[in-house]
């Protein structure tokens, strides 16, 4: 007998709040997929047995569809198989505007079965880290749905753990991912998701050696907040920041004396956890200084503990680079170990350097692929998480990750052709695709190593370091560019970087006009995605090259003393990231509205200020301290500049006055 579900379907048995939240998702997407019917629809029945842990299977009985579980994730998983299989409601539909194909009915064949399989790592989930824009984005007036919504998007790609949010945000979603059935777990500088001391003890100074009681004090108390979650326990002591504690306390000079006082921490920690549940999962993060310290045989870790090796921000396993210190250290357990080992991985990095923020991770993802495949050889299958940032911009990667954390394995450009049937359609789907792949292609390489591709921060935070040297001391180089530009001058460094992007900015320039041509193309909702998406981060990665070639050739023409071409550079410039900046708020639209308007990481906008900033600051050196030189050149005509009898007969005019008479004759 076939199964028939429709708007007035019924779904019985739901046991637990977060199996009951799953199940109001469910009926959500029936209002939205099927219209109004007055037939009665076939009930969906949940039933309880005994099964492997996370496990389902769906099968038709007696005219009802049965959803066959033993614990809460196995139901909710359940429910969003139905979703997904029968509905036809994808993981990301809420991410990528999906646009819901109506139907009076769904008809499911009687000897309908479906049965799940194992993961291939056992815990798997989101980092919701840098979470700028999703801190100040309301959906239907309410800040807290855009965060339901990453939960749930978690869960329909089968994630079972999160950290929801840094530093206060974490504590502030804690609740609502516990109550949807994810595990918590914590950011790699807040052990046990407690209080930072700083700001539990401001007036105090954050170290260990003076204040051990008040640290183990925070400790238990957030052993009480989480009282009756799944929590996977993150051990380990960093500074008050996203640093190590010894940048803070000068008692920890040696690796030997940062391993032994971490070591022990560690230990605390562990021992107090497992007081209150021996059989509560543990982690500590192998990451940054932590990996060298292990790597250096200066860290000792209770067996059990699963090992967290992460990826230098650019999805590369190796030690990450911090400042100019970059000594990648391969990242990832020994082959053939039998330890409990897993990875904290990043699609989206923030390092105030070259990493991606806004637009998608620039190394394609044949190299996800390769180096995720390489964490399961090395039997790195207990732990992912992964850093997924505000998550819109980075859908296309996470939904990669996730076929990978269930299946074990992708193929590049099967999953690729996928993706874009599925959000695009399937008549858009080898536009879409070639779109994809070009992306990836025409990503701007920084370094000598084939991670080190650029994504829209080189573009940014670079320029505003080249300028700011320019205006600190010019006859020094920036200290703070040895990472990548050669050279023992700000003058060489400032060439090296604007040969790069003013070759990168053509190769964006060609991108665009590609995916302009391709979006005349496509068809529908299709198109609508296209351009809220790989359109617009082709559009974000050209003005932002061109605005920071346009840049450095200003601040090549400063140190020559041509100020005034100077001045008119970085006007252009400037310009350039204020179009970038427009591009992102042009695309707010529906539910996006304000979307971008937080964006204070890469922060298109600080760019353009700061070139504002360096206008004013040439064009006091060029015709300071009376400024009315230029005014005089640009706004009066020949017979009259060079009369001298009264300086100005109007305002001085401001620099974006100004720049716009250099515009009018300048641009011709």
């Amino acid at each position: 007998m076939a199964v028939i579900l429709n708007r007035n379907t019924q779904i019985e048995g739901a046991a637990t709040d977060a199996v009951r939240r799953a199940v109001s998702a469910l009926y959500r997407d029936m209002r939205k997929v099927f219209p109004n019917n007055e037939k009665e629809g076939a009930s969906i029945c949940l039933v309880e047995e005994t099964m492997e842990m996370e496990q389902f299977f769906l099968k038709a009985a007696d005219g009802k569809l049965e959803l066959h579980a033993g614990d809460e994730l196995g139901f909710i998983y359940g429910i969003y198989e139905i979703s997904r299989s029968l509905l036809g409601v994808n993981d990301f539909w809420f991410w990528n505007d999906q646009q819901f194909v109506l139907k009076k009915e769904q008809k499911i064949p009687g000897d309908y079965f479906f049965a799940s399989k194992p993961c291939a790592v056992k815990y798997r989930g989101w980092f919701i880290n840098d979470e700028v824009l999703l801190h100040t984005w309301h959906v239907e007036r309410k800040k807290d749905l855009p965060w339901e919504m990453a939960f749930e998007t978690l869960l329909r790609c089968g994630g079972n753990m999160v950290i929801p949010g840094t530093d206060r945000n974490s504590e502030r979603y804690r609740g609502l991912a516990a109550s949807m059935g994810l595990y918590i777990t914590h950011h790699h500088a807040e052990p046990l998701g407690a209080e930072m001391f700083a700001r539990a003890y401001p007036e105090l100074n954050p170290s260990y050696a003076e204040y051990s009681e008040l640290f183990q004090g925070l400790w238990k108390d957030a052993l009480e907040a989480q009282k009756g979650m799944k929590v996977i326990w993150n051990l380990g002591f960093r500074g008050q920041g996203d640093c190590p504690f010894w940048m803070t306390d000068p008692l920890y000079e040696t690796d030997e004396a940062r391993g032994k006082l971490l070591s022990s921490l560690i230990r605390i920690q562990y021992d107090l956890v497992k007081k209150a549940d021996p059989q509560a999962p543990c982690c500590t993060n192998l990451y940054g200084e932590m990996m060298e310290l292990y790597q250096k045989g200066c860290l000792e870790l209770p067996e059990d503990v699963i090992k967290i090796w992460a990826d230098n921000g650019y999805g590369k396993m190796v030690s990450r680079r911090q400042n100019n210190h970059n000594p990648r250290v391969p990242a990832l357990p020994e082959a053939g170990n039998r330890e409990h080992n897993g990875i904290y991985y990043h699609v989206s990095f923030y390092d105030l350097q070259a990493a991606n923020h806004i637009t998608m991770l620039p190394n394609p993802p044949s190299f996800v692929v390769r180096e995720l495949s390489q964490v399961l050889e090395r039997n790195g299958k207990d732990f992912w998480i992964i850093n997924c940032s505000n998550i819109k911009p980075h859908v296309y990667f996470l939904d990669l990750v996730a076929r990978l954390w269930r299946d074990g394995t992708a193929e590049e450009e099967t999953h690729r052709r996928e993706y874009a049937a599925r959000y695009y359609g399937a008549e858009n789907a080898d536009a879409v695709a070639q779109s994809l792949a070009a992306f990836h292609d025409h990503a701007v390489s920084f370094g000598e190593h084939e991670d080190e591709r650029a994504g829209e921060q080189f573009f940014n935070h670079v320029p505003r370091m080249l300028i700011g040297q320019l205006m600190k001391d010019k006859g020094r180089c920036c200290d703070g560019m040895r990472w990548a530009a050669p050279g023992n001058s700000l003058r060489e460094q400032t060439q090296w970087y604007e040969r790069l992007c003013a070759e990168a900015a053509e190769g964006y320039e060609e991108y665009v006009r590609l995916c302009e041509g391709r979006a005349l193309e496509l068809k529908d909702s299709g198109r609508v995605l296209f351009e809220d998406s790989i359109l617009l981060q082709a559009k974000i990665l050209y003005h932002c090259c061109l605005g920071a070639s346009t840049a450095a050739q200003g601040i090549l023409a400063a140190l020559a003393e041509d100020y005034k071409k100077s001045f008119y550079l970085a006007g252009r410039a400037r310009k350039e990231f204020l179009q970038a900046d427009s591009a992102m708020r042009e695309r707010e639209h529906g539910k996006w509205h304000g979307f971008y308007k937080n964006e204070c990481l890469t922060d298109i906008k600080q760019t353009a200020w700061m070139l504002e900033n360096m206008m004013g600051f040439v064009r006091n050196l060029g015709e300071g301290p009376h400024f009315y030189e230029w005014q005089r050149e640009f706004l009066y005509p020949e017979e009259d500049r060079r009369i001298l009898l009264i300086l100005n007969m109007e305002n001085h005019l401001n620099n974006s006055e100004l720049f716009a008479l250099m515009e009018e004759k300048w641009d011709l």
